[in-house]
């Protein structure tokens, strides 16, 4: 590290000294155009934030806050900071379906990457979609990057009941339906579920992606489960915003971290935390685009013996806060050693092992049952399971409880 900084140092020293070329002096006279002194980027790491923001996406709410956020930490690093908006992919708001768009989200957000000056990028989203897609496009472009996920809502309570987004929202319409909640109870709810930006705080497609994006060594350790309202989460954001100056200089790219090895990390997560169905078909996605060849059989190999330990809704009783009360992932990750690929590396130049060990301390709280010990687990077999048939003929990854 020191010698990146004697490097930096001298880089700055001869921070006149620029190529002598049409497009380099073009750069430099449009960065001055904007308002922008020539010592303001000169020698300095150009570093992308690959926003997801949207007014018509609640998940991703405060993303636009939590970029300023991250640009603070890139120039308390020493980077350049330049924001990007990308295709938002609220769950909820886009029609017909989220899944058609996932793809040009990749495509955007590679070709953001590709054909503008950047050195490194900072991939901020969470929604089911969103992590996928800017994943996928950032390994295509392998530039150093970072993923900042946007974290989960808080929690309600009802009748004594927590009550989080999504599966709950269609239980309450089910009870409305067969006439055991009123409209004003109803309308109550309405405004009430859903109390803070973030995104989904069940277990669902989003949790399940950035959780499995973390144990693939994409985020800081601890990032994934911080909900999106907690002090915690801007200072993670800075905390990114800084890391990934020092990627830059390091040459920290995707294609040092992507792995195999990282793959079956983030299965292992997979399976661990119960998660979604959907999750499948997005890691075979991201694997593909980081030259990993994966199958649905690699789920149920990878996966084997691995029991539920995330007692988080809808395979568990609890929600996303839960989780982060009792150690969050890295707390998760600690009771699965024995499986994981300790040695994978990460985007904080450490291994995953040697995360976790940094993390030791606040490992999973005994008191707080949302992560079970693998002597306990929420079910003994596995999360999912690949059911075949003439239906199927490929394959399609269910929950065992409900097949």
């Amino acid at each position: 590290m020191q010698e990146k900084r004697k490097q930096l140092a001298d880089l700055r020293s001869q921070r006149w000294l620029a190529p002598d070329d049409m497009r380099s002096f073009a750069h430099r006279q449009r960065l001055q155009q904007m308002g922008l002194r020539r010592e303001d980027f000169m020698t300095r790491p150009v570093i992308a934030i690959i926003n997801t923001w949207s007014d018509l996406s609640p998940c991703h709410a405060h993303l636009r806050e939590r970029a300023e956020v991250v640009k603070r930490g890139i120039l308390m690093a020493g980077g350049l900071p330049v924001e990007l908006p990308a295709m938002s992919l609220g769950e909820v708001m886009v029609k017909p379906t989220t899944m058609i768009y996932r793809n040009m989200l990749a495509m955007e957000t590679e070709e953001l990457l590709r054909s503008l000056p950047i050195d490194g990028a900072i991939l901020m989203g969470g929604c089911d979609k969103t992590t996928p897609g800017l994943m996928m496009g950032a390994l295509s472009a392998d530039l150093p990057c970072l993923y900042v996920p946007a974290g989960p809502m808080l929690s309600d309570r009802y009748n004594g009941q927590v009550v989080g987004a999504g599966t709950h929202t269609r239980m309450f319409w089910d009870e409305y339906v067969a006439g055991n909640i009123d409209k004003e109870e109803w309308v109550a709810l309405e405004s009430r579920m859903t109390r803070a930006p973030g995104t989904c705080n069940t277990m669902g497609t989003a949790s399940t992606m950035t959780s499995i994006v973390e144990a693939m060594g994409f985020t800081l350790p601890g990032a994934t489960s911080i909900p999106a309202m907690d002090a915690a989460h801007p200072r993670m954001c800075a905390a990114s915003g800084e890391r990934i100056v020092a990627m830059v200089w390091e040459d920290l790219k995707p294609s040092r971290i992507f792995s195999r090895a990282a793959v079956d990390n983030g299965i292992i997560a997979y399976m661990a935390l119960g998660g979604s169905t959907n999750a499948a078909i997005h890691t075979i996605a991201i694997a593909g685009r980081g030259g990993v060849e994966l199958t649905l059989d690699d789920f149920v190999k990878v996966g084997a013996g691995i029991p539920v330990l995330a007692d988080i809704f809808p395979s568990g009783t609890r929600l996303m806060e839960d989780f982060y009360y009792a150690g969050g992932l890295p707390a998760l990750l600690e009771q699965l050693k024995p499986h994981l690929a300790l040695q994978s590396l990460t985007v904080t130049g450490l291994t995953l092992g040697e995360n976790l060990a940094r993390c030791a301390a606040s490992a999973r709280n005994a008191k707080e049952t949302a992560i079970r010990p693998l002597d306990q687990p929420v079910t003994d077999g596995a999360a999912l399971a690949v059911l075949r048939g003439n239906l199927a003929p490929n394959g399609a990854v269910i929950k065992p409880s409900a097949a």
